[in-house]
């Protein structure tokens, strides 16, 4: 199933301090080239996922879009996150896979 393997690495990347969410923290890890993988959720906003999408390209990182707001907040322990980065190449490379298996 899509959601337990990746999103059990998206929590184990958080209890590591690997990641970080919010749309300005985000874009400031995206910028100074510490995110290896940014997270949209599907329920974003059309200019936050338009906003997100024009700046990995730029900056060369991987994003996706996947599960709701509430999920990715659940599993990194907040409250509703619309944007996540990954700042841990292994945690990146590893949920990118098992999203990517799901495709």
């Amino acid at each position: 199933m899509k959601s337990d393997k990746a999103l059990s690495m998206l929590g184990l990347a958080a209890r590591a301090g690997r990641i970080v969410s919010g749309e300005f923290t985000v874009e400031k890890e995206v910028k100074s080239g510490r995110a290896y993988l940014v997270l949209i959720a599907e329920d974003a906003s059309e200019n936050t996922r338009k906003k997100f999408q024009n700046m990995c390209e730029f900056y060369e990182v991987p994003m996706r879009l996947c599960y709701d707001r509430e999920r990715l907040g659940h599993f990194i322990g907040k409250d509703f996150r619309a944007s996540v980065a990954i700042l841990d190449e292994g945690f990146a490379d590893n949920i990118l896979k098992h999203l990517n298996s799901q495709i």
